[in-house]
């Protein structure tokens, strides 16, 4: 789908940045290497989906050791500037990682990715609908869902809530209570990546759409003019800014970076009581801490209410998915290999079962008999509901927007959590990139 939103839509553990084998490393420049004159490439994020993936490769090359596929592996942060780059360059691997969004749509205006529509079409009859859609622009297909969906999930530490006395909080104002006693108690109500900047765009997001509806940025996505005026966007900053000035971030968030894990560590560590982060990071939970998620000490829930606005509190923002597009600069024979690879290997039984066994959840219909009988049912559970029964599910901000927009909004959003601007500045500087 182009820059819009995902209407009724609808991780794993981090394997290290090792060798796929030793026919299987890439290059560092794109190229496709030398297994074969099929041979074609793939760049991906470290930990994710990466043992997954790791392990579709691996059966891909044992299958085909003529048309093999090299990887690269990359942080989330590093990987967004080189793919960025190699795709402007010319020099992008076969296949293409992304979030689709603007980005995808981007692609698409620069005949970078190639129309895949017939390739994939029997693949996409076992995908949900509204998450395949993101891949579409104009009816054609130019990337496909690759992974699991990703909601920003509130996760939280029982224990410390049990310690303080407090419920998990189920509306705005029940966070600000939780937030006083658990800063009172001295433990960081909420960790939160705020180095990375892209883990605060799930706050604005949700208390965005709780306030004032998914109008709101619908309309900034459209581009009309002061569209960031609307009074939703100020009063979702103004609360942020409230959070913040009641510590419920701690006093340091601006040196945790999310590609460290950093922030879910403060939460099974015990030093901080809640982390809103997407679906992606249970897996991390799961290999970091396997007793604090075994013994149910780890909660999950949907982001608080905001009682006096008019969205629908099951609304949810993330990501409906990561995608692969076929690179267009590639060969025929590398692009054939690319589109075969994803017809044979992506939601393949293999690959549906080693997300699930990781507490992934893909985009696939009717998995929920595999669901029932995973190791992890009631979180699967959970995650697979909160996407199949939310009437919005919005794309992040940051991968919605065009590149240079998106940028904007990172650096400004930002500076309303360091406290540098205030949401009138905010709102003056957004709308300036609008048109």
């Amino acid at each position: 789908m182009m820059r819009s939103t995902v209407q009724k839509s609808l991780a794993v553990l981090t394997a290290g940045v090792v060798a796929l084998s030793a026919a299987a490393c890439g290059g560092g420049n794109g190229a496709a290497g030398a297994a074969g004159d099929g041979a074609a490439s793939a760049w991906a994020l470290t930990g994710g989906s990466e043992t997954v993936f790791r392990a579709s490769f691996d059966r891909w090359n044992e299958a085909h050791p003529d048309a093999k596929l090299t990887s690269e592996w990359f942080a989330n942060d590093a990987f967004k500037e080189k793919i960025r780059t190699a795709v402007g360059s010319g020099n992008s691997p076969t296949l293409v990682f992304s979030w689709a969004g603007g980005t995808l749509a981007d692609y698409v205006d620069n005949d970078a990715v190639a129309d895949i529509s017939d390739a994939v079409a029997p693949l996409l009859q076992n995908i949900i609908p509204s998450v395949a859609a993101n891949g579409q622009i104009d009816g054609k297909t130019y990337a496909i869902p690759n992974n699991q969906s990703q909601p920003a999930i509130l996760y939280y530490n029982q224990d410390l809530f049990d310690q303080v006395g407090v419920p998990v909080p189920t509306t705005y104002d029940e966070l600000l209570t939780a937030v006083a006693k658990l800063s009172d108690a001295g433990i960081i109500p909420i960790a939160l990546a705020g180095q990375s900047k892209w883990p605060e765009l799930m706050y604005i997001q949700y208390l965005t759409d709780r306030i004032g509806g998914t109008e709101v940025f619908q309309s900034i996505l459209d581009g009309e003019p002061d569209a960031w005026s609307d009074p939703a966007v100020a009063e979702a900053l103004t609360k942020i800014q409230e959070l913040v000035d009641a510590g419920a971030f701690g006093d340091s968030f601006g040196s945790v970076a999310a590609d460290a894990g950093a922030d879910t560590a403060l939460v099974h560590t015990g030093k901080a009581a809640m982390v809103l982060q997407g679906s992606w990071v249970y897996p991390d939970f799961l290999n970091n801490a396997p007793d604090f998620v075994t013994s149910g000490t780890l909660g999950f829930a949907n982001f608080p209410a905001v009682t006096t606005g008019t969205g629908d509190p099951a609304n949810i923002v993330g990501n409906p998915a990561n995608f692969w597009s076929v690179s267009a600069s590639a060969s025929v024979a590398e692009q054939k290999t690319a589109t075969d690879f994803l017809k044979a290997e992506t939601y393949s039984d293999e690959a549906i079962d080693e997300f699930l066994a990781v507490g992934a959840v893909p985009p696939v219909l009717g998995l929920e008999d595999k669901i029932a009988a995973a190791d992890s049912p009631e979180y699967l559970s959970f995650v697979y509901s909160m996407v199949t029964d939310a009437p919005h599910f919005q794309l992040s901000w940051d991968q919605a927007l065009p590149s240079d927009q998106a940028q904007q909004l990172l650096d400004n959003l930002s500076q309303i959590f360091l406290k540098q601007i205030t949401p009138e500045t905010f709102v003056d500087n957004m709308n300036a990139t609008l048109g």
